[in-house]
């Protein structure tokens, strides 16, 4: 039984690089979200401003509107797992530089803003290439499972981050949280030194700019490509920018105290890490499209859901919902771009990716977390989730939509 389980699920971690990469990316985005919440949890608390919370949070993501462009060249040109190597040393220093500052206390909001920024520049860099790399350790066959199971590091680590850091902040406060980030990031960088050197393609010849163009041109001359990416930009802007709404909600509409944040966090990443290995036994176009659909529908219904409850348990279960829709919905849709492309161009669509979601995911917290205070967080994520189930419903009219969610095979004129 537990064989059987495993061939389906988590075949792609029978091979020895990518399991090595899979526990250095759950490892790293583990610490990522401890940031996250610690930082929320901190500011939050010093200053009772959800514009501040909303400030960290685009401070953290903001550089996926300027790095991911550069790093998707980059991994396109020289060795993915040196990149990996560079981006979690830097990580770890940044959290050590937290932790310090806490355990002395010398820590500003403004220095946490400033080493928010450092974090997202190093996070920037670490997802395209992570996604990039992933796809060339596992033959193509095994390529949605592998891509999968990458994911699933990123939405799962929504549970085990936050598991880890909520229960130390309430009794030792954030010096003990940003350690932990610490001890994850070295967990991570050890993985990635023992993976093998990754040569890259041999160059194009052309200059950076021209790669990077060229990068853009093959994702708007393949259709279904290119309305993938536009709803997963939406999906980001509308379901997944709630950093900056939660410690707020969590407080005035719950009356939840100090933990409310981190829980609505760990129900969240509990429902994405369930939902992530699910999407790794997917093995078929059409089930991958019904998946789509539906996860589609409930990551909006789910935020509506969480917004209509002011209870703190009834929450955490609306947030697992939430969050197991919206993990399987990136998980689909970015398969979905990685399927397509070729080794070559990897790395630019990966960077593709992290630009137009984690752009949008910053400018929306931001702008959330500007407006939340007068208007409110309940009324945001209940707007946000019905519009973008509107989104799913009419994307699956025009044709090219049917083949995005599965109703109509892909032309052979689409694919790499």
């Amino acid at each position: 039984m537990l064989r059987a389980i495993t061939a389906r699920f988590g075949v792609a971690l029978q091979y020895p690089e990518f399991r090595r990469l899979w526990m250095a990316n759950a490892s790293s985005q583990a610490a990522s979200w401890a940031l996250i919440v610690t930082r929320g949890w901190l500011i939050y608390r010093e200053s009772g401003s959800s514009f501040l919370v909303g400030l960290a949070t685009f401070a953290a993501m903001a550089p996926m509107l300027v790095v991911p462009p550069i790093i998707g060249v980059l991994a396109d040109r020289i060795d993915r797992r040196r990149i990996l190597l560079i981006a979690y040393t830097v990580d770890a220093a940044q959290s050590a530089t937290l932790m310090v500052l806490a355990l002395t206390g010398l820590l500003e909001v403004w220095m946490v803003l400033t080493l928010s920024l450092v974090n997202g520049i190093s996070r920037a860099t670490q997802l395209p290439t992570s996604q990039a790399l992933a796809a060339t350790l596992v033959p193509s066959n095994q390529l949605l499972n592998a891509l999968s199971l990458n994911a699933s590091t990123q939405h799962g680590s929504r549970l085990f981050g936050p598991g880890i850091v909520t229960p130390l902040l309430a009794i030792a406060g954030a010096p003990m949280a940003f350690g932990v980030s610490v001890v994850l990031y070295l967990i991570a960088l050890r993985q990635a030194r023992s993976l093998a050197p990754q040569p890259p393609e041999p160059s194009s010849g052309q200059s950076f700019i021209a790669d990077f163009l060229g990068g853009l041109a093959y994702v708007y001359d393949r259709p279904v490509m290119r309305l993938m990416l536009l709803i997963l930009v939406a999906h980001c802007g509308l379901t997944m920018a709630f950093e900056s709404l939660l410690p707020s909600f969590a407080h005035n509409q719950l009356g939840a105290g100090d933990e409310g944040f981190g829980s609505l966090m760990m129900g969240v990443g509990s429902g994405a890490f369930v939902a992530s290995l699910f999407v790794a036994g997917l093995q078929t176009h059409r089930g991958r499209g019904n998946a789509l659909i539906v996860t589609g529908l409930l990551s909006g219904v789910g935020q509506v859901l969480l917004s209509l409850t002011d209870s703190l348990v009834v929450g955490i279960a609306a947030a697992a919902i939430m969050g197991g829709a919206q993990a399987a919905f990136m998980t689909i849709g970015q398969a979905v771009t990685q399927s397509i492309a070729t080794n070559e161009f990897r790395g630019r669509v990966a960077s593709i990716n992290s630009f137009s979601l984690g752009g949008m995911m910053a400018m929306m917290n931001l702008f959330n977390g500007s407006i939340a205070d007068e208007i409110g967080a309940q009324s945001l994520l209940l707007i946000y989730g019905m519009v973008f189930a509107l989104v799913v419903a009419v994307t699956m009219i025009p044709p090219t939509g049917r083949q995005v969610y599965g109703r109509a095979a892909i032309p052979e004129a689409h694919l790499a």
